[in-house]
Order: C-alpha cells, then structure tokens, then sequence
C-alpha cells in the first residue's frame, strides 16, 4: 500500500515496529485484569479462566503465530507482516471487546494471539537489521521499552476504570484497537529491511553453502544454530514461564498474598511496570551497547531471584513486602531476560533464517508458559503461593545460569561480521555503515575468524 510520499524511516521506524510489544503486552494485560470480570458474567469454571489464558497472546495463540510468521518473515520480508498482521489483531480485540459469551470471546483471544505472534518476531529482527551496530542494544531496547509501557498503562486503565467493571475491560480492549489502527497507518511507509533485501537479491551457492537454505530447512542444517536455539531457547523458556504467569496471574498471586483490593493489585502493577520502564530507559538503552552485557544480565536476573524469594519468605509482612516485590521485578524485567533474548536472537542467527528462529523459539517457549496457563489458577488456590513461588525460583534461576555461562560477545560488531564470525563465511553484502570500509564489488570474500561459541 502506498501512502503519498510518506516514508517511515530512523527512529520512527524503529518505534512503529516496537509497537509490536506494546500491543503484546497491553492485550495479556487486557486480558489479565479483565479475567475475573469474565469468569463472574459468563459463570466459567477456574480451568476455563486458564483455557483462555493458555490460548491467547500470552501463550498458545501467540506460539503459533510465531511459527507461521518468523518464516513468513523470513520468506516474504520484514514489511509484508506488518501490511497485514495489525488488520488480524483489531479484529481479535473487536471480538473480545464486544464479546457475548464465551466462545465470542474465546475466538477473539485466539485472533488477538495469533497476530500478536507473528508481529513480534519480525519486529525484533527488523529493528536489529536497521539499527547501527554500537547502538543496536539501544534501538533493539525500544521493542522492550514499548513492551514495559503497554502493561503500564494497561493496569493504569484498569485502576481507573474499575468502577465501571466488565464496561471498564471492554474499553481498555478498545484502546488497543485504536493504537494499532494507528500504527498500521504509520507502518505503510515502512522500507524494507535493505540487509534482507540485499540477501535476497543477492543470494548465492556461497551463501547457501555457509548458512544453509532460507528458513527453517536452513536454520536446523547448521550445529551452530541448533546449539544457539537451545542457549537462547533455554533463556527465554524459562525466564518467560515465570513472567507470562506474572503477566497475566499477578492480581491472583496478590490476593492470595492477602491483598484483595482490585484497584490496590492494579497498582502494584503499575509500579512493576514503572520501574520496568524505567529499568529499560536508564539500565538497558544506555549501557547494553557499553558495558558488560553479561554483567548486565546477571544483575538482572539475580534481581528476579530475589523478587520472588521477598515475596514467598515474607508474605506476612503485608503491603511493604509487596512494594519491595514490585519494584526489584520491575527493575529486573527491564534489564533483564528478555530485553537481552531480543538483542540476542537478533544478532546469532543469519538473514535467511533469522526471523524463522526467532519464530521456533517463541512458539516453543509460549507453548510451556501456555500448558502452565493452564493448571497455575487451579495450582495456586490448592498450593498456596509458597510451592508455586519456590517453582518460580527455581525456573529464574536456571536461567540466570544459562546466560551467565553462555552469554555471547556480539556488541559492536556488525550483522556481517558476527555472521561471518558464526558460520566461517561471508554470507551477506555489506551494510551502508561499513561503506567507507567494504570493497566495492557485492561478491566479497572475508577470513573467517575462528567461531565463537552459542
């Protein structure tokens, strides 16, 4: 579709594209703070309320997205999801909006899942593929910064319009609509990704014979990236088992704690999601292109750990152990696992493949926070918060450890040279920001430094 002269290009490219993340996080959020108005006016069981969590953005639905997208993306381009997947996601939250019953607004969660799946994979890559290399940490840091806004102002309009109830719910679905009629405007301008682009124009036997064929045929012939999609894999598996129930169980998880007000879980979440924004602004944005970015995610992820260990350990402390809580999560959330998942699964896997990974590694791990989904209510109210926040413990732990041992050393190189690097080849044509360096011809040869390890 082509808009007049308008092109979007820079850093407004790189915000439409991180909108992905705002709608992701803004439509579980949706979904969180409504769940409770549901289940009262359709009269649904405990295992339903964890059915619609498990098939919607937060898990199943976004899972499967995921694995028709990142190749989509990978096959198609960049631009062409997002010509279409925000027309898929305006009519799933229509449904859920103005659903009736169940089944309308289980539909609608569904849609609102699935277009939501396939946006964010192409999102990450686009904005890493864009980006310049000693800044990509911070343009890749907007997707994550967009994801920590869209449940802070979620919860925020879930506090202020609680005394409406179900009519409160339906509006906050609304706004969702709204924000991604306007992003897809925005988006028409978009280019293409040119190293994508450039790939695909200029793809030869060399390139096949380094990196192995276009998506995901091409991704599982390498042992380099079968071992990069268990190391990132594991990272976001089971940090995101932990935060997709946060996400969407936390008002459970304060109740059962002992707070019942609403309004007052709601904003607690919106003093997680303040410190989240914050954390990825001034912690992330600014330092992860400068500073140890293993150091980085250590600090992070220990942050998580004890998060939670404060929350089980010292429940009867009241409102002042869940302030402590809200903010130590927030922080970690924002220099934390996903934010370095992102920057990281955009840079270890070449351009043909790169959003088929991404893809494979999202459906995997929304997957496990989805069968999760389903039992966690029914868990928590038979368990009691101190079992299922020791499970939570345990699964950040492992994944603080899984960084910490193999966390790469990409920063400031470019896609190029980290391709190069990984697979021992050249595999694509030079960016524009290494022109004053490249050769002049398209058919380059580069040494291959000895590969670094997943």
């Amino acid at each position: 579709m082509k808009v007049g002269a308008r092109s979007t290009t820079g850093w407004r490219a790189t915000i439409s594209v991180a909108m992905s993340n705002y709608i992701e996080a803004g439509s579980i959020i949706a979904i969180a703070t409504s769940l409770t108005f549901w289940q009262d006016q359709f009269g649904i069981s405990n295992f339903a309320v964890g059915l619609l969590a498990a098939l919607s953005a937060n898990a199943f639905g976004a899972a499967v997205g995921a694995a028709v997208g990142g190749p989509l993306c990978d096959r198609f381009g960049r631009k062409a999801i997002y010509t279409y997947d925000l027309l898929v996601y305006m009519v799933g939250v229509l449904l859920a909006a103005f659903a009736l019953n169940f089944g309308m607004l289980l539909a609608g969660f569904v849609i609102t899942g699935l277009a939501v799946g396939a946006g964010v994979p192409a999102s990450w890559t686009y904005i890493a593929e864009q980006a310049p290399s000693v800044e990509r940490a911070k343009h890749v840091g907007t997707a994550q910064l967009a994801w920590s806004v869209g449940p802070l102002i979620g919860f925020a309009l879930a506090a202020a319009l609680a005394p409406l109830g179900l009519w409160g719910s339906r509006l906050i679905f609304l706004h969702l609509f709204v924000v991604a009629a306007v992003v897809w405007w925005i988006r028409q301008g978009l280019h293409e990704s040119k190293i994508w682009q450039d790939e695909a124009v200029d793809e030869t036997r060399q390139l096949t014979s380094s990196v192995g064929a276009r998506g995901v045929k091409g991704l599982f012939a390498k042992k380099v990236n079968i071992m990069t999609l268990l190391f990132l894999g594991g990272i976001y598996l089971f940090w995101n088992t932990v935060a997709g129930q946060a996400g969407i169980f936390m008002p459970r998880v304060y109740e059962t704690a002992g707070l019942e007000s609403a309004v007052q879980q709601n904003l607690l979440q919106v003093l997680v999601w303040g410190c989240t924004v914050l954390a990825t602004y001034f912690g992330f944005m600014r330092y992860a292109d400068r500073v140890s970015q293993k150091a980085l995610y250590v600090f992070g992820a220990a942050l998580g750990i004890v998060a939670w260990i404060v929350l089980v350990a010292f429940t009867d402390s009241g409102i002042a152990t869940m302030l402590i809580f809200a903010i130590l999560w927030g922080v970690s959330s924002g220099i934390g696992a996903q934010a370095f998942y992102s920057l990281w699964a955009s840079e270890m896997f070449a351009t043909p493949y790169r959003a088929s990974a991404q893809g494979v590694m999202f459906f995997v791990c929304r997957c496990a926070t989805g069968l999760l989904s389903y039992f966690f209510p029914t868990m928590l109210a038979a368990t009691g918060l101190t079992t299922v926040g020791t499970l939570l413990v345990g699964l950040l732990t492992i994944a603080l450890v899984i960084g910490a041992i193999w966390a790469p050393k990409t920063q400031g190189k470019t896609l190029q040279q980290i391709e190069a690097e990984r697979y021992g080849a050249p595999v694509s044509p030079e960016l524009v920001e290494d022109a004053a360096t490249a050769p002049t011809t398209r058919d380059i040869s580069v040494a291959a430094p000895s590969r670094t390890s997943a």
